[in-house]
C-alpha cells in the first residue's frame, strides 16, 4: 500500500516538474501576460487591460513592455517612437519649440501614446535594447477590447 502511494506521488512531481519546465521555457523565451497600469498609453491601452506580449521581434511604432531604466524591479509600457540612428522630436505636445535628438546607437526611443501625461524618453532619455522585454502584440482583456492593438495617435515625431 505505501508503495504504490510512493510511486504515485513521484509520478506526480515527476510530471508537475516536467509541466513546469515547460511553462518556464514558454514564459521565457515565447512570451508572457501582462496586466498594465497607468495612464501613458491611453487611449491604446487603458488601466487594468491584460496584454500578451512576445519575445521575439520589435520595430518601429511597436508598443512594447521595457524594465524602467529608474527602477529595475518596475516595467514600462510604451510605443517605439525611434530606432538607433533616427532623428526624435523631444518636445511635449504644446511646447512651441520644437527641439530633438539623434537615438545612439544600440538604444531606442519611448513614448506613451497619452504624451501629455507620460513618464517617457523625454524624461530619461533613450534606453538600450538590453531593457526591452518583449512587444505587445494582443489586447486579451477587457473582452470588448480583444484584438490587434490600434495605430499610435502621434505620428509625425520622427523628423
Amino acid at each position: 500500500m505505501f508503495r504504490g502511494f510512493f510511486v504515485k506521488t513521484i509520478s506526480f512531481v515527476g510530471y508537475t516538474v516536467q509541466y513546469g519546465c515547460i511553462a518556464h521555457c514558454a514564459f521565457e523565451y515565447i512570451g508572457e501576460f501582462v496586466s498594465c497600469s497607468g495612464p501613458s498609453m491611453e487611449p491604446t491601452i487603458t488601466n487594468h487591460d491584460v496584454v500578451f506580449s512576445e519575445r521575439v521581434s520589435c520595430h518601429l511604432w511597436d508598443i512594447v513592455i521595457a524594465k524602467s531604466p529608474f527602477d529595475p524591479k518596475m516595467n514600462i509600457c510604451k510605443r517605439v517612437i525611434g530606432l538607433e540612428g533616427d532623428k526624435v522630436c523631444t518636445s511635449g505636445p504644446s511646447d512651441v519649440f520644437k527641439p530633438h535628438t539623434y537615438v545612439p546607437r544600440g538604444h531606442v526611443w519611448l513614448e506613451g501614446d497619452n504624451l501629455r501625461n507620460s513618464t517617457d524618453s523625454r524624461s530619461y532619455g533613450p534606453i538600450p535594447y538590453a531593457l526591452i522585454r518583449g512587444r505587445v502584440c494582443l489586447k486579451l482583456w477587457p473582452p470588448h477590447s480583444f484584438g490587434i492593438l490600434a495605430e499610435s495617435p502621434n505620428d509625425g515625431r520622427i523628423l
